[in-house]
């Protein structure tokens, strides 16, 4: 709980140039000296970035916490599986216990294989890899799944040891925040750098030369239980409700439920991958427990009847007109229906 109060702390302190931020700005610069010498090393040849056999869309951020890259991820798969395509996803799996190279199947542990992924794996129906090198993840996914044309990264703008040809860079609604590195800013690295598209959720993209989409983000209008039941947002109105995220900003999710017209009698923010062994549900079973769907693959294991309440992504079509674009600039097209 502390450790989720700190985060807090800092993603308040990292929306502007305060005492906070100041403290740390010293340690910032030796994250981005050891930054700027990685980024070296693999610009002048020191080390080496794998390149796979078919294109590789990297979904990621520059800012730390969440942006909504699982969302666009999962948005992207859709559109690409609609064009023809035949994607596969990577990932790190972060969280996990297990570090090792492996398959996420719809009813993998998620303490194994990491909330994210798994939700990848249930909501997108594409095969869905993890490994601590995403190049090993996607080396295994091609070896199990022939057949797949084009690998999405969720994660990994930082992962360069992974040779991409395509990066979409994913911002929430604080933006660069006061546009210092970690630990006294969000920034992972400095911006603006290049990146082939920019899809943000503030009211301004942050300016960087690379075409900028806004994303939407709504709640669904229906919940649904670990048996499939599936509840709509609006019967639950005028009674009180538990409200529980283990996420980057758990307090969006708690605004949007708001906004959907319920009445949350007590929010209670976790750490982001919390993994809810240790949490104890409250004794008052009136109120209706309700989270996000990324929480709900690990919560349902111990409380089946919590609602995961799913996050509706509208992306702009010219969004994935410039995918399309940028893949066949490359000469990648979608392999030919099998006979």
């Amino acid at each position: 709980m502390r450790r989720g109060a700190l985060e807090h702390r800092l993603r308040a302190a990292w929306q502007r140039r305060g005492p906070l931020a100041c403290g740390l700005w010293p340690l910032s610069l030796l994250y981005g000296a050891l930054a700027a010498l990685r980024r070296a090393a693999y610009r002048r040849g020191w080390a080496r970035a794998e390149r796979l056999p078919v294109p590789v869309i990297v979904v990621g951020n520059v800012v730390a916490g969440g942006a909504g890259k699982t969302p666009a991820t999962l948005a992207i798969a859709e559109h690409l599986k609609a064009r023809g395509w035949r994607p596969g996803i990577v990932s790190r799996g972060h969280g996990r216990t297990d570090g090792g190279c492996r398959e996420v199947t719809p009813d993998a542990d998620p303490r194994a294989v990491g909330d994210e992924p798994l939700l990848l794996a249930r909501r997108a129906g594409v095969p869905v890899f993890v490994a601590r090198c995403r190049a090993e993840a996607g080396r295994a996914l091609l070896a199990a799944h022939p057949g797949t044309d084009v690998l999405l990264c969720d994660d990994g703008l930082q992962h360069l040891a992974l040779a991409r040809d395509v990066e979409v860079c994913v911002f929430g609604g604080d933006g660069i925040g006061n546009g210092w590195l970690l630990p006294a800013g969000p920034l992972r690295e400095p911006w603006p750098r290049a990146a082939d598209a920019v899809l943000y959720g503030g009211a301004r993209p942050p300016e960087n030369g690379a075409p900028a989409f806004a994303q939407r983000r709504a709640l669904a209008p229906e919940a649904m239980r670990a048996d499939g039941t599936r509840v709509p947002l609006a019967s639950l109105r005028g009674q009180p409700v538990h409200a529980l995220a283990a996420i980057a900003r758990p307090e969006d999710f708690f605004a949007m439920l708001r906004a959907a017209g319920l009445a949350l009698a007590r929010c209670e923010a976790l750490p982001d991958h919390y993994d809810f062994n240790s949490w104890q549900r409250p004794s008052d079973k009136r109120q209706e427990l309700i989270c996000t769907e990324k929480d709900a693959v690990k919560l349902w294991r111990l409380w089946p009847d919590a609602l995961a309440v799913p996050l509706a992504l509208e992306l702009p079509p010219a969004l994935f007109a410039a995918l399309d674009a940028a893949l066949a600039a490359r000469g990648y097209h979608p392999s030919p229906p099998s006979s």
